[in-house]
């Protein structure tokens, strides 16, 4: 890189050691940020944005994250159906832009909310659908790039080139006679099959794919850069072919008896003409089962128990020539011998419901528990579709003899699979990977097949290259390399003079890799097991051998696949969407973990400062616990650090204020008129700040009147109380509701008594309150939030017992006694109250669909509701409840924002250090969307602090949705609700 580069781009430098003088140099010459420490270098050891599987982005260098700054989108040419990116962009931010215009990039590759264009391009990524619009490589036009000693080149069609520096034109003259020279060759070595990303793709002189390159034959240079893994170039901007968006789509689901029938009858469906055609196998039926943001979803699609299944989808202009293109695939299974087999989707949101299944097949794959994972070396041979069937077959039975199975997805329609054998590469998953991929390269070679098919070459597939193209196109790939980059620098190791795959000095887990010794607050045994691939099957909970109890492995569930990298729809993950710091991702949190565990960060340990900074502005909204692929419970994972730093730093005056406000709440409350003087009294905020750390730009909860104390008792307080066990529920009064929003629990008693229900509310555990520990947990002090649990659950198992629903209002408090409770080591009581653990509109679903409850609601003056669903209803799969129950008013629309975390996340938003970034987090969607609403247009939020930072942000009511329905009751005179914050 030339010392005078002027690039807005943060920079990381990752080696055996770091910094010196090219720390200095850089620090001099680059403006950006740059980064030298230990526990960056280690983030950066991951995968890059998404898109590379195969340890394309790793290694000795320089690593350049182009994604914080280099993700510009330029002006589209209608004309020439064309548009100018920026290396950083992300592929579903970039249809974002496009579908506006009715147009889109098609190359959609299963991480496209992550994986950026400049990778994809290095990469020469295909996507599901490449039978219909081909692979990386067919959609750019043209790529502006800087060579090794700054000249600025770009690289296109031929007449692109006649007016370039001398330096292109010297070089596009050497490849030119690399490339005649080479034709017999290429013609010879090179797999005719559209799937082969191996090597350099110097078949631009001699097209071997049935998919040309240019329409009239002719070179583009840019295509022989796009799949060279940024070995000879390093790109600026790409410049890409978009294509019309389909007007409409339809979805056939073929489930299978096995997967060698599902894999035989691909070659008789791709005649049928449809635009992708993917496989899902039973591996991955069952574990998107286990996940709750798919179960729903793939069991809607299933005939049967099938052992695979095929998405076949169909595009077109006209609807109804694609619905009978789905009778035409019923017919088709009907002659091959599996009528009744199809289940046909036709309507958009189902299908994306699908598609987002897929599209996390690889992650969902790698949720295993233990220490043997599904690994990536020979994942996307592709083959012949008439030889598909018998690869797999042929390739199972190698799996079996090496004592593991693989498990299988992906793109059935050009004969590309993925598919990665269960290896411990702690112990002899080194040895079995080598074997392994020597004897499936023999198939793949006997089916002139292709090594890569899709994920390039990198650190793992780089050593094939030569076995693949053989020794004179070798020899011409290294001349293409010398080229470009005579001294070697650029990502070396890459497709031309190769480490080994098996050389485990690369591994992220070598096998002398071990976990330090750490006592875990909380019980994660679960983590802690071995697996047998064969019997697929796990060693009983804290049989794993795991130095951290199970905390370790519970790290290292994450795989780095980077989905909590994206941007457009879910929660994950609020803070990076604000910084854009690869620090401040759930991958990034969960690599400084793993480091730490494992004593890869120099002098820092597990409770240094390293993990602190990587944790700071982790909001713990849970939504990676729904959201990652591979279940990362960050929050969770950070209340172990929260504790271990309370050991050795203690408990701060601040986290002492917020944890033990369910202790001394009841105090406060009598003496209200004191505590509220705060947000009125001047420079009482001020001091608040310098005091407390409590932010003076932020205003502070409102005091009330104790619900408990001031609310009429409706029933005995007796657990022995002799009511009718279907017809009586506990209210669980949390902290919040009680003391600073009793109007939601005043109204939803009242709904429940409409309902007909008898609600308890003043159940109390030793004399005071009932409390999750919540605020506890918060700040590490995990044994006062056990003690709290214990004394809740005490109190509520006389009722749980009896089959009462306990209900809650407020979503994280309630919540908790489904999830940190099971953590306690309580045992069958803790489950028992989890299965009983209501949200409030859960409840009311749940007996609608029993038959058990009726609600006469009358339609409300509003037309509309916006509604911003809370973190932790959306990573329990709560959400939708509560707009099922507001469907139920007459007459009134709801419209949901699609919002992140809302920014206060319990005490964060109001700490003076995180308002700034709190605000942020909330301008992203939720107060825009707000601000934009009609004021008749009523605001629901179930979250106590997100109707906090509603109130602040915009100065709008949010309601509660108890508060809704009791507006609504029939019986009930509705009144324009009061501001309450």
């Amino acid at each position: 890189m030339r010392t005078d580069l002027n690039v807005a781009m943060p920079l990381v430098f990752h080696a055996n050691r770091p910094g010196g003088d090219l720390a200095q140099a850089l620090a001099r010459a680059v403006e950006g940020e740059l980064m030298f420490d230990a526990a960056s270098r280690g983030r950066y050891a991951a995968r890059g944005a998404g898109s590379s599987q195969c340890g394309q982005t790793v290694g000795a260098a320089l690593i350049i994250d182009h994604t914080k700054h280099l993700d510009w989108i330029g002006e589209l040419d209608r004309a020439a159906m064309t548009i100018d990116v920026g290396p950083g962009v992300v592929l579903d931010a970039l249809n974002a832009r496009l579908k506006p215009h009715g147009l889109w990039f098609p190359v959609d590759v299963s991480t496209s909310a992550q994986a950026t264009l400049g990778g994809m391009a290095g990469n020469n990524s295909c996507g599901s659908r490449s039978i219909r619009y081909g692979n990386m490589v067919h959609n750019v036009a043209a790529i502006d790039a800087l060579l090794i000693d700054g000249t600025e080149a770009r690289f296109g069609s031929s007449n692109e080139t006649t007016s370039a520096s001398p330096r292109v034109r010297e070089l596009v003259a050497r490849l030119r006679s690399i490339g005649e020279r080479e034709r017999d060759e290429i013609s010879q070595r090179v797999p005719k099959v559209m799937r082969r990303v191996g090597g350099y793709n110097i078949d631009v002189f001699e097209p071997q794919s049935d998919y040309p390159y240019t329409t009239d034959g002719s070179v583009n240079w840019a295509h022989l850069l796009v799949g060279s893994e940024g070995t000879l170039a390093w790109t600026r901007s790409v410049t890409l072919k978009v294509a019309q968006l389909p007007a409409h789509r339809v979805l056939g689901v073929v489930s299978f008896p096995t997967l060698y029938r599902a894999m035989e009858c691909a070659q008789h469906i791709v005649r049928l003409g449809p635009s992708a055609v993917e496989l899902v196998d039973r591996t991955m039926i069952e574990l998107a089962r286990g996940n709750p943001a798919f179960a729903t979803t793939i069991d809607a699609s299933l005939v049967g128990e099938p052992d695979a299944i095929l998405l076949i989808e169909f595009i077109g202009e006209a609807r109804d020539a694609l619905v009978a293109k789905l009778a035409q695939l019923v017919e088709l299974m009907g002659d091959l011998g599996l009528p009744q087999s199809v289940v046909p989707i036709v309507e958009a949101s189902p299908q994306k419901a699908l598609w987002d299944v897929r599209k996390a097949g690889l992650n969902i794959m790698m949720s295993m528990r233990g220490d043997g994972k599904p690994v990536s070396f020979i994942e996307d041979c592709a083959v012949p579709l008439r030889h598909l069937a018998d690869y797999v077959e042929r390739l199972t039975q190698i799996f079996a003899k090496h004592g593991t199975r693989g498990t299988w997805y992906a793109h059935a329609s050009v004969g590309t699979l993925h598919v990665r054998p269960i290896l411990d590469m702690r112990r002899d998953g080194a040895a079995k990977m080598r074997a392994i991929a020597e004897e499936a390269s023999a198939i793949v070679r006997e089916y002139k097949g292709a090594y890569s098919g899709e994920h390039g070459d990198g650190l793992v597939r780089s050593e094939w290259v030569a076995w693949q193209f053989g020794p004179k196109l070798t020899r011409a790939f290294e001349e293409i390399k010398d080229a470009f980059d005579p001294e070697g620098l650029m990502n070396p190791g890459k497709i031309v003079r190769p480490s080994r795959m098996d050389d485990a000095s690369l591994f992220r887990y070598p096998p002398n890799y071990r976990t330090l010794p750490f006592e875990p607050a909380l019980d994660w045994s679960a983590w802690n097991v071995n697996s047998d691939p064969v019997a697929d099957t796990l060693t009983a909970p804290g049989s794993g051998g795991d130095a951290a109890h199970g905390f370790g492995k519970a790290v290292e569930m994450c795989n780095n696949n980077g989905h909590c990298r994206k941007f457009d729809a879910g929660t994950m993950c609020p803070s990076f969407r604000v910084t854009r710091d690869e620090q401040h991702t759930t991958r990034g949190r969960a690599n400084t973990l793993r480091l730490a565990l494992a004593g890869q960060l120099g002098q820092e340990d597990f409770a240094g400062d390293a993990v602190h900074d990587a944790l700071d502005l982790c909001v713990s909204c849970k939504g990676c616990r729904r959201e990652c692929p591979t279940g990362v419970d960050m929050a969770k994972l950070k209340i172990e650090f929260l504790a271990a730093r309370n050991a050795r730093c203690g408990v701060s005056l601040q986290q002492r204020l917020i944890a033990y406000l369910p202790r001394y709440a009841s105090s406060l409350s009598r003496v209200r008129w004191i505590a509220n003087l705060r947000d009125r009294l001047p420079g009482a905020a001020r001091l608040s700040e310098r005091w407390l750390g409590l932010s003076r730009r932020r205003s502070l909860p409102q005091w009330h009147a104790s619900f408990l104390h001031t609310a009429r008792s409706r029933s005995s307080t007796s657990a022995s109380a002799t009511l009718k066990p279907l017809r009586e529920v506990v209210l669980f009064i949390d902290t919040f509701s009680n003391y600073f929003a009793h109007p939601n629990a005043h109204a939803a008693t009242r709904v429940l008594e409409a309902g007909g229900y008898t609600v308890v509310s003043h159940v109390l555990g030793s004399g005071r309150p009932l409390c999750c520990g919540r605020t506890f947990l918060a700040a590490g002090m995990v044994e006062q939030a056990r003690d709290e649990a214990r004394r809740t659950l005490d109190a509520l198992l006389p009722y749980v017992r009896r089959g009462v629903a306990v209900i809650g209002l407020e979503p994280s408090c309630l919540l908790t006694l489904r999830d940190e409770f099971l953590t306690y080591r309580f045992g069958e009581d803790a489950q028992l109250l989890a299965r009983n653990a209501l949200l409030f509109e859960e409840f009311l679903v749940r007996e609608k669909s029993a038959g058990r409850l009726s609600l006469k609601l009358k339609s409300l003056p509003n037309a509309e509701a916006l509604l911003h669903g809370h973190c932790h209803q959306k990573a329990f799969a709560a959400f939708e409840a509560v707009r099922t129950v507001l469907e139920w008013i007459p007459g009134l629309k709801t419209r949901v924002v699609e919002s992140s975390c809302c920014g206060m996340a319990g005490a964060f938003g109001y700490e003076a250090k995180h308002f700034d970034v709190s605000m942020k987090m909330a301008e992203l969607s939720l107060l825009p969307a707000v601000r934009a609403a009609a004021p008749e247009t009523l605001i629901v939020a179930d979250g106590f602090s997100c109707r906090h930072q509603i109130a602040d942000g915009t100065g709008r009511d949010a309601l509660h949705v108890a508060r809704v329905l009791d507006l609504a009751l029939d019986s009930v005179p509705s009144s324009p609700p009061g501001i309450e914050r």
